[in-house]
C-alpha cells in the first residue's frame, strides 16, 4: 500500500511540477482602458464598423472599402475580384451601380477602374449617407483627379487614402462631409 502511495504522490508531482512550466506559453487575459480601445481604433484603416437600415447595402459598402483600398493601392487585379462579388448584393432598383461594378469587374485596366469607381461613388454615395443608421462614414474629395476634374470616394475613416493616385500622391485630398448617426 505504500509503494501504490509513493507511485502516486511522485505521478501527482510529475504533474504538476509539469504543469507550472512553460507560463510563458499561457495565454493571458489584457484589459484595457477605453482610451486605450479608441487609440487602436484609430490605428486600425479600414475596419467597417458602420451600420446601415438594409443588409445590401452593408454589403455594398464593404465591397465598396475593399475597391477603395485596392486601388489605393495599385491592384487591378483585385478590384476586378470584389467588383465581381459586390454584383451580386445589389437590388432590382440598383442596376444602374450594378452595371458600374459588373464593367469594373471586366476591365484590368486601372485608370478605367478609378473612372468607374468615381461614377459608381456618385451613384452610391447618397444611397451610403442615407442607409446609415450608426458610425461614421467620411466623404471626401481629390481636386486633381482626372486632370483636375476632381472626385469623390467615401471611407470609414478620417485619414486620406488616397484611391485616384495610389502610392503617387497618397494623401492628396480632404474630408469634405462627415456624416454620422
Amino acid at each position: 500500500m505504500k509503494a501504490y502511495f509513493k507511485l502516486m504522490m511522485l505521478c501527482f508531482s510529475f504533474i504538476l511540477l509539469h504543469s507550472c512550466q512553460d507560463k510563458e506559453k499561457q495565454q493571458s487575459v489584457e484589459i484595457n482602458t477605453s482610451e486605450e480601445i479608441k487609440e487602436a481604433a484609430k490605428e486600425t484603416p479600414d475596419i467597417a464598423d458602420q451600420h446601415f437600415i438594409d443588409g445590401m447595402t452593408g454589403k455594398i459598402w464593404h465591397n465598396y472599402l475593399e475597391i477603395k483600398m485596392a486601388l489605393t493601392n495599385a491592384d487591378a487585379d483585385e478590384v476586378q475580384d470584389v467588383a465581381q462579388s459586390m454584383i451580386a448584393s445589389f437590388s432590382a432598383e440598383r442596376a444602374e451601380m450594378k452595371a458600374i461594378a459588373q464593367q469594373m469587374s471586366e476591365t484590368e485596366d486601372l485608370e478605367e477602374q478609378r473612372e468607374l469607381f468615381a461614377a459608381f461613388t456618385e451613384k452610391a454615395g447618397p444611397m451610403f449617407e442615407d442607409a446609415l443608421s450608426g458610425g461614421t462614414i467620411y466623404k471626401k474629395f481629390c481636386p486633381m483627379a482626372f486632370d483636375n476634374k476632381g472626385a469623390y470616394w467615401y471611407a470609414d475613416i478620417e485619414e486620406i487614402n488616397n484611391p485616384y493616385f495610389g502610392d503617387k500622391m497618397p494623401d492628396c485630398g480632404s474630408v469634405e462631409k462627415t456624416i454620422k448617426k
